[in-house]
This record gives C-alpha cells, structure tokens and sequence, in this order.
C-alpha cells in the first residue's frame, strides 16, 4: 500500500512519523508547497518572533530523520490536482525540478492547512503571519520606536502586539468587536486580554472600522484578521466541502481512501455531537496521529477536545473543551483575574451546570484540572467569583 500525505507542516509531518512508528514499512510520499523543512507555527508568534528561539527549534524532524525513515519528502513542490477515481495526485514538478508529473496512492491524506486573509487598504503592503519567512520578515521591521498598526485583535494579532511591544515598537491595535477575543472567550476573559495589552501600551481601539487614514502613518501594517481552509485542491477533487473538508468521527473524507486533518478538516466530532473546525496546533497533532492509525486500518474515532494556549508578556494561558453555539450561562472564575499583575485563575464556562470549557492562566499546574472538569457538574454558586455571560457571545 501506498501512502501520499499533501502538506508539508506540522500534521503532515506527525502522520509520517505516526505511520513509521504503527510498523507501516510501505511507501510514504510528504508533500510540502514550502522550501523549509515540516516546522510547527506556534514559535513563528513567540518565541521565533521574539528572536528567543532559532528557526532548527521548530522543525519537526532534522532532515536526515526523513531519509532514515524512508519518507519520500518532496519541498517546493505543489499538489495541483486529485483524480479520485484513478487515485492518482498532479504535482506542479518533479522534486528536484523536471515536468509536472503524477503520483498515485491506495490512500491520501489531506493536510494542507489554510492562508491569511489579506487586506487591501490602500495604504501601502500589509505583512501577514502564516510561515517562517513571514515571521523572519516581522521580526527585522519591528524595530524599537517602529510604529506598528495591526487590523485584528485574534490570536495571532494580539501575540504579534505583545512581541512588538516587547521589542519597543510603538502599537495600535484595531478591532470591529467590543473586546478582544469576544466570540471565542467571552465578556469576562475578554476584558481581562483587553486590560494586560492596554497595560502594556497597547493603542487598543475597538468598536474601530479602520480607514486608509488610520494607517497613513504606520511603519509596519499587519493584516491579522484570520485565515481561510486551504480546500481548493479537495474542492477541485469533487470532495464534500463546507467550511473546510467535511470528514466522519474517523477524519475520513467523502471519498472512502481520503481522509483530512488540521485546519481543513470540518470533523463531526463525536463527543461535541456536532461539527468543528479547529486552527490550533493540538488538533492539527492529535489527529494527525488518529489519521495516520485510521489510514492502516482502524476506524478509531478523534474524541480529543479541542486545546490551545497562548503567550502574552508574562501571561501564559490555557484552554480546554467548547462552547455550544448557542452560548453559555455564566463563566466561573476562581482567584483575582488581573493578568497584568501576574495573578493566577482559572474559568470554566458553564452551560446547563455542566462545564463545557475551561482555562487556566498563570497557574500551569492546573493543566490537568481543567481538562478533567470539562463535563463535570458546577452548579450556580460553586465558585464565589461567578459572574454572568451573554449566551450569544461564544459560538463554538
């Protein structure tokens, strides 16, 4: 049996490495559209933008591990076509240069991630955060005294404000919403994000529709406004696609030898009982390692909830599990919440008195709790510091 994998990052890396370690001896062809080798994305954000860590930190695998463990990795080198019916993947070039060329499997695996929204403000180039040269390109503008403009106050743009900031650039942030983060964490954690980066020297603008005069005078602009599933390839294939690759509890895709991971998988999730997509790094991990099982033969479901954590200043922070899209009840919150002065907490979102999410911030032993409260009774009351929700802020 053969085995091709399209996508070159962290996910398609992890599935490599999983098959090899399940004993599978068979041929695997890794696919990257990138020159670099498989590397994971959180450092391009921390600790790589920062210039606290070297790029060799983020590779998944040094390159020999590749040709010890007989993975055919093909870099620079794009997937542009599937025939499903011939089980056959178009390639734009023959690794090493030489005419578009076919490969063929008996089962495909699908991790080819997703793209920054662009902006276009007419105000000059605006950088975006996605690969390693992204990040190199980040780092040498954020000069101290620089003055940085960021459009959105996600993940990606407030890790980016917080590394400016620490090398001494001067930063304005823009966002449509009333705070920070409001659709993913609510009004409580949310304001406590909003309050460390004004702390911080953040420009913190919100409720802001941004106008080519806001950023005339900027040094550096940066374009954080999300990213978009990479599914053309799966599209073009005749895959079900809706919000990212449609794929059973077992991550397989509408075709029975396709399956897909990571950002582009839009996974019936077992345990949630509906539909998820998730763009963070556990996931992309974790069911790379499910899939790569799945595509030898099992048919083992992908029940992990989903996780991330963030690094901001010297606030580091942890979140477990998902909130329904109709809301939550109240958020719980144990211990003074002020990141700012370091303080240590943790929250848990509540719907009908079960946990459906929870986090920890400051506090990094409490990683295992919080994971192991979701789905726990917390009735009205359990916490002195509960605090009411609008049920319509978080969708899951």
């Amino acid at each position: 049996m053969s085995i091709v994998i399209v996508g070159g990052g962290l996910a398609g890396a992890t599935a490599a490495t999983e098959l090899r370690r399940q004993g599978y001896d068979g041929p695997i062809t890794l696919i990257g559209a990138e020159h670099h080798l498989p590397y994971e994305r959180p450092p391009l954000s921390k600790g790589y933008l920062l210039g606290k860590e070297g790029a060799a930190a983020a590779l998944v695998h040094p390159r020999p591990w590749y040709p010890e463990h007989e993975i055919d990795l093909r870099l620079g080198t794009r997937a542009t076509g599937v025939d499903l019916g011939r089980r056959v993947v178009r390639l734009d070039r023959a690794a090493g240069g030489g005419e578009p060329q076919e490969i063929g499997y008996e089962r495909l695996l699908l991790a080819t991630g997703a793209v920054p929204r662009q902006l276009d403000m007419g105000a000059g180039p605006m950088l975006t955060l996605r690969t390693v040269d992204d990040s190199a390109r980040l780092r040498e503008a954020l000069e101290p005294g620089a003055r940085v403009v960021i459009v959105g106050a996600g993940w990606i743009g407030l890790e980016v404000a917080s590394a400016a900031r620490q090398l001494g650039a001067e930063v304005t942030v823009f966002e449509t919403a009333e705070l920070p983060l409001l659709r993913v964490l609510g009004r409580e954690i949310a304001t406590v994000i909003a309050d460390l980066h004004r702390g911080h020297g953040v420009d913190l603008r919100l409720n802001a529709k941004v106008t080519r005069e806001d950023l005339a005078d900027a040094d550096v602009l940066i374009a954080a406004v999300g990213v978009t599933p990479a599914v053309e390839l799966a599209e073009s294939a005749g895959l079900a696609v809706d919000n990212g690759i449609l794929v059973d509890a077992t991550l397989r895709a509408s075709d029975p030898n396709v399956y897909a991971i990571g950002d582009i998988a839009n996974h019936d999730h077992p345990t949630l009982g509906r539909r998820i997509r998730v763009e963070h790094w556990d996931t992309a991990k974790q069911q790379a390692k499910v899939a790569a099982r799945n595509l030898l033969g099992a048919e083992e479901p992908y029940t992990r909830l989903p996780y991330f954590f963030t690094d901001q200043y010297d606030m580091g922070m942890e979140y477990v599990g998902s909130v329904p899209s109709e809301g939550y009840d109240r958020v719980d919150i144990d211990g003074p919440r002020d990141a700012l002065a370091g303080d240590a907490f943790r929250a848990f979102w509540v719907k009908d008195d079960t946990v459906v999410a929870a986090a920890q911030v400051n506090d990094w032993d409490a990683s295992k709790a919080i994971r192991a409260s979701i789905g726990t009774s917390r009735p009205s009351g359990a916490s002195v510091g509960a605090s009411s929700a609008m049920a319509s802020v978080l969708q899951g």
